[in-house]
């Protein structure tokens, strides 16, 4: 589910001997040694809390310890602020989940045999069983809400229901053919399936997978009033049908993910932050105090992406920033007109951001080669993801197989950078006239840096008035026509787009001052010394959290008044 986290944690003498409450190194949080830290203080809120507002935590995948972690967090910080918190865990319904992909099962007969229950699902049901129970709060199962009968009737209709129709079937409106789709894109790591009988039955596993959560997320709302759910990202299967059926039943949605810098989370409103943040309107970002102070936080923080210093997700270990270094290696002058162009991964770009100008985002970037073939005063350098080889899930489905399929040579003005090069794709960027992307939030840095950008994508840089933004193939080729750009984007959209950076990476990333990296077991630690520590008013960003939780404000932190 999560990029992969990359931290380097030096400790102490003392800080190796000295322990807090709650958790070894590397470990799950230990709620029970927690609250005995203030036991009257645990049993007075649980008991507000059979009053308080029903928040529904459907984590449904308990072994992801990524997930847990910060669900339990959430669950236990909330009914210290007075909500009445339930835990929802699948125990080993559903015959594919996001927990597997190909690189974590290698033999998809796993999938299509329904073998993953004995597999995975017991250690999975054990590790979130145990983590949410030892909270003292209510933790619910999906065979709860299901009966032997539907089971059977919804397997049916999985293996029954004509291929080609699997992807668009709805129920009731609710998308879960396309969630469906999604987990099977995801399983093999591709943006579209094979022709095999392998596929077709993952799809078809998924597929049953979706209709089961659908009907177990209705059955739960039948039963409890909730008024308000927060779970992981808001995609894929169960978590895209958790949300399908939330917002059908006016149920307040709050998604998160990991952010990329350290200690920091990133939540939204109503869906996936791949999708509310390319809406967000820009009254939240665009009058908010800026000077020096603001400005120079904003400036440092885009200089260390170069190197990951601030972060805990990031792809290249030994970047080369030396222009003169990346052209020997490309075999380009870049002294003439460079246009870069920025893919995402194909089978992620696919899931995550929704086409826009082109079918998808192979289409795009086959299409703006063939453009720039006939563009001799131009060079194009093609900088693939370097999350193709060095993601969480390496892509099975390689951008530049796609390319050499169509060209086995690429045009003397093309250049290709794989995504195993360590060239920084900053410098190359940074060396260009112009840049074009699909959905990286790249296009952030890069408007800060001053480079116009051209988004041809669902990026989050879209309509922020900072870059040209495609919505048709013509509209695309019309700004492409008018390359190169020749000069750096205006003084005042360069403020603008370092208040947006600003924003994107200080505001809508929150920190949890007490959230640590983790060098090994877990991808984070909880390290606080009571239960205390988690009450409102003791870390401003966990306040942020709960406070968008439980009223609906805007997942802001307000770093501006910080810095």
């Amino acid at each position: 589910m999560f990029t992969r986290f990359i931290s380097k944690i030096i400790k102490s003498p003392a800080a190796v001997k000295e322990q807090r409450q709650g958790a070894a190194p590397g470990s799950l949080p230990r709620w029970d040694a927690i609250i005995k830290t203030k036991p009257e203080l645990w049993e007075d809120a649980r008991k507000k809390s059979e009053n308080g507002i029903p928040v529904l935590i459907p984590t449904s995948v308990g072994g992801d310890a990524a997930v847990t972690i910060i669900e339990s967090l959430l669950g236990v910080a909330l009914t210290l602020r007075g909500a009445k918190v339930h835990f929802l865990l699948c125990d080993g319904l559903l015959p594919a989940c996001l927990r597997v992909h190909i690189g974590k099962i290698k033999d998809p007969s796993v999938i299509t045999d329904y073998r993953l229950s004995d597999i995975m699902c017991k250690g999975c049901i054990a590790k979130g069983s145990s983590l949410y129970s030892a909270t003292g709060l209510p933790v619910m199962y999906f065979s709860e809400f299901i009966s032997d009968e539907e089971r059977a009737r919804l397997r049916s209709l999985a293996h029954d229901l004509p291929l080609g129709e699997i992807k668009s079937h709805t129920i009731g409106g609710l998308s879960v053919g396309e969630h469906a789709m999604a987990g099977a894109l995801r399983f093999f790591s591709r943006g579209n399936l094979l022709d095999t009988p392998d596929e077709e039955k993952v799809l078809r596993r998924y597929f049953e997978a979706a209709l089961l959560t659908t009907h177990v997320m209705q059955n739960v709302y039948k039963k409890h009033d909730f008024q308000a759910a927060v779970f992981n990202h808001g995609i894929y299967v169960p978590h895209g049908l958790i949300g399908e059926v939330s917002r059908a039943n006016n149920v307040r949605i709050a998604n998160w993910q990991v952010a990329y810098r350290k200690k920091c989370f990133i939540f939204s409103h109503h869906e996936t932050y791949h999708h509310s943040l390319i809406y967000e309107p820009v009254s939240n970002w665009e009058n908010i105090a800026w000077n020096k102070k603001t400005e120079e936080a904003a400036l440092s923080y885009l200089k260390s992406r170069w190197y990951g210093t601030q972060d805990w997700i990031w792809f290249h270990d030994q970047p080369v920033h030396d222009a003169s270094k990346i052209a020997g290696e490309l075999k380009i002058d870049l002294k003439k007109p460079t246009v870069t162009l920025l893919t995402n991964v194909f089978w992620d770009a696919q899931l995550h951001y929704k086409a826009n100008a082109f079918k998808d985002m192979l289409d795009w970037l086959l299409q703006t080669i063939e453009y720039f073939k006939g563009r001799k005063d131009l060079q194009l350098v093609i900088r693939v993801h370097p999350a193709e080889v060095r993601g969480s899930i390496p892509s099975r489905q390689p951008i530049v197989d796609e390319i050499a399929k169509r060209y086995p040579a690429l045009p003397e003005n093309i250049f290709l950078v794989k995504p195993e090069s360590q060239i920084s794709t900053y410098a190359l960027c940074e060396s260009s006239d112009s840049v074009i992307i699909y959905g990286t939030k790249t296009g952030v840095e890069l408007t800060a840096m001053g480079v116009p950008v051209i988004v041809a994508g669902e990026a989050w840089i879209r309509n922020k008035g900072l870059t040209q933004d495609a919505d048709s193939p013509g509209s695309y080729f019309g700004i492409l026509d008018r390359l190169p750009a020749g000069k750096r984007l205006d003084e005042d959209v360069v403020r603008r787009a370092r208040k947006y950076a600003f924003h994107f990476f200080f505001r809508r990333f929150v920190p949890v001052d007490f959230m640590e990296p983790c060098s090994s077991g877990v991808p984070y630690e909880i390290k606080i010394d009571s239960l205390e520590d988690l009450l409102p008013g003791r870390d401003k960003g966990l306040d942020v959290l709960c406070e968008g939780i439980l009223k609906g404000s805007e997942f802001i932190y307000p770093a501006e008044k910080y810095i």
